[in-house]
């Protein structure tokens, strides 16, 4: 995957060894921001994706306003490949067709507001994600600082409640996510080494997109990839939930407390649960991944490990028999799940990514 650029705060700080000290605004490195489509222009949309709503165009070499950025899908525009979109006046444009002269400095954004994180207490900067990490300064109350991800490490308690997120700094330190103050509300950060959101694409290419990865848990965990490929087809609807895309979470998997060894965090999400012949809307906890096939690798760990699916692991070089005994197992509760499971294999004819 290609390092997509740091991301740099309004606020500039300096290090010390004991504390940071901050730079104002009017002191950072002027910067302008030109946009580079090779033609048309590009569009201004509504959300930070493709899919959403066109309301007008920038025209290549037009000089641009940045209030803010969102992560949002990968785009690889004229000048770079990136999960970025720019606040501007009336949306949203994609980072990868922006050109930053001399340098990007750019704070989040909590809904359509800019919105900057003030440590709420004196803060121990570490050199990882960790109580257990090197102490490398501190940082005192009221200072505004700059988050560049989020990053999962030993639950801390603070001023902003209970948490595992850790954030890195600009500066390549972490503080405790719980010691910061968001003004004008907490952006929605991406966690650390995670991939852009994925976009919609076709039946075939969305098979073509999740093979790789089921091909690699089938080699690890003896699931059979066409039986991943089919579930990732039948619980996403091809890709298009905001758990698969943004969190590259194919299956639903939820954190239990902790995002285990192959996901890189958790992020809550509106759900429906139902139970005893009646259903509700509730919040629940899923695993965010590094990547997709990340995701497809977990879920044959996920089978793997759980003892209700072992008679499934006697049927791994025939998928539909396999399909048939994960959903007599419980993995879902329809009635016709491993039904359309093998209709789907057979359409597509999933089968050859067995081999």
């Amino acid at each position: 995957m290609r390092r997509i650029g740091a991301v740099l705060a309004a606020t500039v700080i300096t290090v010390t060894t004991a504390l940071v000290v901050e730079v104002a605004p009017a002191e950072a490195v002027r910067r302008t921001a030109t946009v580079r489509s090779g033609g048309g222009g590009i569009n201004i949309r509504t959300g930070p994706t493709t899919q959403d709503r066109s309301v007008g165009k920038v025209a290549n070499g037009q000089r641009i306003s940045v209030r803010c950025q969102v992560y949002g899908q990968g785009v690889r525009g004229n000048v770079r490949y990136s999960g970025y979109w720019d606040r501007i006046p009336g949306g949203l444009v994609a980072d990868a067709y922006v050109v930053w002269r001399p340098n990007r400095l750019v704070p989040w954004c909590s809904g359509s507001r800019t919105t900057i994180p003030v440590v709420n207490t004196t803060a121990i900067m570490r050199s990882g994600a960790g109580t257990n990490f090197r102490r490398i300064g501190r940082m005192l109350r009221g200072t505004r600082t700059a988050v560049r991800c989020q990053h999962w490490g030993n639950r801390v308690s603070g001023p902003a409640g209970t948490s595992n997120a850790w954030y890195l700094l600009t500066n390549g330190r972490y503080i405790p996510g719980v010691t910061v103050t968001w003004q004008s509300g907490v952006p929605v950060l991406p966690w650390c080494g995670q991939a852009p959101w994925t976009s919609p694409t076709t039946n075939s290419g969305f098979i073509t997109r999740v093979a790789g990865g089921a091909r690699a848990g089938m080699r690890r965990y003896k699931v059979p990839a066409s039986v991943t490929i089919a579930q990732a087809i039948q619980e996403t609807g091809w890709g298009k939930s905001v758990l698969t895309r943004r969190d590259h979470n194919y299956f639903g998997i939820k954190c239990f407390g902790s995002p285990g060894p192959m996901a890189v965090g958790c992020r809550s999400y509106a759900t429906t649960e139902c139970g005893h012949g009646d259903c509700w809307r509730t919040r629940a906890s899923f695993r965010a991944y590094r990547n997709i096939s990340a995701s497809m690798v977990d879920h044959g760990k996920f089978l793997a490990e759980r003892p209700r699916y072992r008679p499934a692991f006697k049927f791994t070089k025939d998928a539909n028999r396999f399909a048939i005994a994960i959903h007599k197992a419980g993995y879902a509760t329809g009635p016709q799940y491993a039904k359309h499971l093998i209709a789907i294999m057979k359409k597509y004819n999933l089968y050859r990514y067995d081999r």
